[in-house]
Order: C-alpha cells, then sequence, then structure tokens
C-alpha cells in the first residue's frame, strides 16, 4: 500500500528536478515562479482557504448545535444540508454559474426588484469573482464538515452535559467548557482535512470563471495539460503537497492534546 503512495510521490519529485536530458536543474521552479498567474494563484488559494475554512466550520457547528437540541424536522433538515455531498465539483459549479452569469438568477432577481445587475464573473471584477467561487466553495464542501462534527458529537456522553446542569451552567458555557473540548479530536480530523481538500479547489472555479481566477491546482492543470510541460506542473503539484503537509503538522502541533503531552 505505502508503494501505491511513494512512487507517484517519487516520480514527481524526480520530474520536478529533472530536465529533458535526466539532469539535475531548478529551472522548472524558476519558471514556475516566474510565471505571471503564481503570485495571484498564490494569493486566490490562500485567501481562499483564510476566509472559506473559518465559514465552513461556524456554519458546520451552528448546524450540528441545533440538530443537537432535535427540533422537528431534524432528520430532513440533516438530510438536505448533507445533499452536496453527493455533487461532484464541476455540477456545484455549473449550479452556481447559473446563479452567477450576467443573465443568472440572482441578477434577475436583482433587476425584479429594481437594483442594478452586477457582472459577478467579469475578468476585471475579481472581488466578486472571489466572492462567487467562495458562495460555491462554502456550499459544496460545508455538508463533509457537518458530517464529522455531528459523529463527534453524537459520541459525547451525556452525562457531562447533565453534571454541567447540576452545576447551572448555562448554554454558552457548557458549548465553550464541555462540547468544544470533547469535539477537538472531531474537529482537528475535520480541519486538517478540509484544509487539505480547499487546497485542490478547481473545478469549481474553473467552472465560474475559466482562468481568470487562477488557483494552484488549475495552474497545474494548465501546465500539464494545455502547456504540455509535466516538469513545471509537478513543481506546482510538489508545492501544493509542500504547504499541505506543513499545515497538517501545525494543525497537530497546535490541537494536540496538552493533558497527553504530559504524559509522553
Amino acid at each position: 500500500m505505502l508503494l501505491l503512495f511513494a512512487y507517484p510521490l517519487a516520480q514527481g519529485i524526480i520530474t520536478a528536478f529533472s530536465d529533458p536530458s535526466g539532469g539535475f536543474t531548478l529551472g522548472h521552479w524558476e519558471r514556475m515562479v516566474g510565471d505571471n498567474k503564481f503570485i495571484p494563484a498564490l494569493r486566490n488559494t490562500m485567501l481562499l482557504i483564510v476566509v472559506l475554512i473559518p465559514l465552513q466550520f461556524a456554519f458546520a457547528l451552528a448546524m450540528a448545535l441545533l440538530l443537537q437540541e432535535k427540533p422537528r424536522l431534524s432528520g430532513m433538515y440533516f438530510y438536505f444540508w448533507a445533499i452536496p455531498l453527493a455533487v461532484s465539483d464541476l455540477a456545484a459549479g455549473l449550479v452556481w454559474l447559473s446563479i452567477f452569469q450576467d443573465r443568472g438568477y440572482l441578477n434577475s432577481v436583482l433587476d425584479g426588484v429594481g437594483l442594478p445587475v452586477v457582472s459577478w464573473l467579469h475578468y476585471e471584477n475579481t472581488t466578486t469573482m472571489f466572492i462567487a467561487v467562495l458562495c460555491a466553495e462554502l456550499w459544496r464542501a460545508t455538508s463533509l464538515v457537518l458530517v464529522i462534527v455531528v459523529s463527534g458529537m453524537q459520541g459525547i456522553p451525556k452525562d457531562y452535559a447533565e453534571a454541567a446542569a447540576v452545576f447551572n451552567a448555562n448554554y454558552w458555557k457548557r458549548l465553550r467548557h464541555v462540547i468544544l473540548p470533547l469535539l477537538k479530536p472531531s474537529l482537528q480530523v475535520a480541519l486538517i482535512l478540509r484544509t487539505i481538500l480547499a487546497f485542490q479547489t478547481f473545478a469549481v472555479a474553473q467552472a465560474l470563471t475559466g482562468e481568470n481566477f487562477p488557483l494552484l491546482v488549475g495552474e497545474t492543470y494548465r501546465w500539464y495539460n494545455f502547456l504540455t510541460n509535466p516538469y513545471v506542473a509537478s513543481a506546482y503539484a510538489l508545492l501544493i503537497l509542500g504547504i499541505s503537509m506543513v499545515t497538517a503538522v501545525v494543525y497537530l502541533r497546535v490541537l494536540r492534546d496538552q493533558s497527553q503531552v504530559g504524559k509522553r
């Protein structure tokens, strides 16, 4: 099983650091960094993650807490919120394209209430393009975090909440001192998984904006398929891998259980 992952990784490293003649070179990395879309792709990817991840966790946690209160039709709410899990990235992008395009549903609503329409996906409107991609990713991937958080909540013993109620702890104190600490392992898993997947955001942005909103994975695809340069594409892929690994290590160190650290 390990060889299934080790071989492609080794192949990517060899490709990224070798020239066509088989020698060692850093020219592919210099070409990647010197590309006029590298900085925008890196900026857009990091900005998307910084804004997207907190919003997804806030929405997922709020929905999970609502489901925990078992309101009427709570089961229907869960299945409704989980629908995006069954939608592919490209399909989600096309759904939101029908909303944000110039003659889409959103502009139809704005025009219907007498407000000016907006060219959301115009190449000069980088802010509105970012909003469109953010909304699409928020709708598509929040359900993944929700499922992980809900499963974590189901593993919390009711005795803790009952003990907190005995000491007259209000809801916010129970949330801060009981629920969230016990949810830390689930939140850690969801955070690492969702961040790594966010680095792979491509199809949604491609469907909405084409090449007007570059992302790191999109540049990997462009260099490999359209520019037919697997060397620079491998450099992009290794960059994404490196950032993902560093981020995962930071999460593991920041969110680790300090009580277990002292026992080692």
